[in-house]
């Protein structure tokens, strides 16, 4: 008989979490305090347009997410373009992303060039990370890129991503990202990204319905008030007042929440959590009557902007309307955050009209702003070390969100692939 396990969170990793304990024949209980399934995936009704509340895109190197696919017949929902690049530098849109484009760079030395593509090119060959695990990312990057490339290229996305945390970064982690984009490319030139028909969503409502199907349940708008633990092991979980007995639980929310709901931990444990650093998002969607570029990826090193780049999804995803997001990045106790959304929201028409000067006022068909507190954590040298074990040391009770699969970035795929691991290895113990 299939044992019956709370799981915590249904964000891409929770869902995988549920999917599987499902699929082995076990009772899922899946509880969700936001009103939808997706976590950081989830989609939204943006004047009659289902996306995403922040972007998302697939690499042909995400096995996890295509595997899910296949078992839950969506793999002909599957797109995948040839995407551009562009990077915004000396109030000049130049063309990115391809050797071509960083010969003709314009701003940069020869010699700058070529440390800058050799460190790039050999990230993508590198497999083993762990000679980078303890090696700081910024003098890591300086030292292959050297200082003009640095400065030009480099600077302002750490600046802008991570703040006073710029200096402290994991260079396994930094590398990681590089050779994700760097190995969705299928020549030198060209870049072929993914997007599933329908947004996200099509692969979320899906996996809910599996997991309900196979027996499982999904509770939303369901906050985990307390994970009770009593004699060394977990004994239930209570939400709205009521306690919900469970043989297990598998918890994915953001790490910083852990210790609010799960103050029976051992300190040591409580303290561990309470130590890790997460940086915070302010993305504003807009709508626009015309493109803005032709670039999906665009990198911005501007004094008069303060972000390290944009997206416009729809140059990946085919929509009525062209789509522009715009990421502000920030520590969550930067004094920013607290900024209204109307503050970003302006500074995103500003700088959008500055790169594309024929977009006028009425150009912009909607736009809004959304925020999550805990979008990524900070990941210093061998910061695996810092963090305690997914089985904690009590009894029935699994912890882990998406700085668990370091050094790889957080995305759809990884999350997939690590839940899944992780309701196996929960179920036999």
């Amino acid at each position: 008989m299939g044992q019956r396990i709370a799981v915590l969170g249904a964000g891409p990793m929770g869902l995988a979490v549920a999917y599987q304990l499902a699929k082995d024949g076990h009772k899922p209980v899946l509880f969700e305090a936001d009103d939808r399934v997706g976590g950081m995936t989830a989609c939204f009704d943006f004047g009659g347009l289902e996306i995403e509340r922040y972007y998302h895109f697939h690499c042909i190197s995400d096995h996890a997410f295509l595997a899910m696919l296949d078992e839950l017949g969506l793999a002909g929902k599957m797109r995948w373009v040839e995407t551009k690049m562009g990077y915004w530098f000396q109030n000049q849109l130049q063309p990115w992303g391809n050797p071509i484009a960083l010969l003709k760079f314009r701003g940069l030395g020869l010699i700058a060039k070529i440390r800058y593509g050799l460190h790039a090119f050999l990230c993508t060959k590198r497999n083993d990370w762990t000679p980078l695990d303890n090696v700081e990312a910024s003098g890591w990057i300086r030292r292959w890129v050297g200082e003009q490339a640095w400065e030009v290229l480099w600077r302002r996305l750490f600046d802008y991503k991570f703040y006073n945390y710029a200096n402290g970064l994991s260079a396994a982690w930094i590398w990681s990202r590089i050779r994700r984009i760097g190995r969705s490319r299928y020549s030198l030139f060209r870049e072929k990204l993914g997007y599933l028909e329908g947004g996200s969503t099509t692969l979320l409502q899906a996996m809910k319905a599996e997991i309900e199907a196979l027996g499982g349940e999904v509770h939303l708008g369901a906050k985990v008030d307390c994970v009770h633990i009593s004699d060394g092991q977990v004994n239930s979980v209570e939400v709205a007042g009521v306690q919900h007995v469970f043989d297990k639980v598998i918890s994915t929310v953001p790490l910083p929440y852990v210790p609010h709901i799960m103050p029976g931990l051992p300190v040591e444990i409580l303290e561990k959590f309470r130590a890790l650093k997460n940086i915070a998002v302010v993305c504003v969607i807009a709508k626009l009557r015309k493109p803005l570029t032709e670039n999906f990826w665009l990198n911005t090193n501007d004094p008069d902007m303060d972000i390290p780049g944009l997206v416009e999804y729809s140059n990946l995803r085919p929509l009525d309307q062209p789509i522009v997001y715009v990421p502000f990045y920030m520590p969550g106790e930067h004094q920013k955050f607290s900024e209204p959304d109307q503050v970003f929201i302006d500074k995103v028409r500003a700088y959008l009209q500055k790169i594309n000067p024929e977009l006028g006022a009425d150009d912009f068909i909607d736009i809004r702003a959304s925020r999550y507190r805990h979008a990524q954590p900070i990941c210093d040298p061998a910061y695996l070390d810092h963090l305690p074990p997914a089985a904690l040391p009590v009894r029935g009770l699994w912890v882990a969100d998406t700085s668990y699969y370091y050094p790889e970035d957080r995305g759809i795929s990884e999350s997939i692939g690590f839940g899944r691991q992780l309701a196996k290895d929960a179920a036999a113990c």
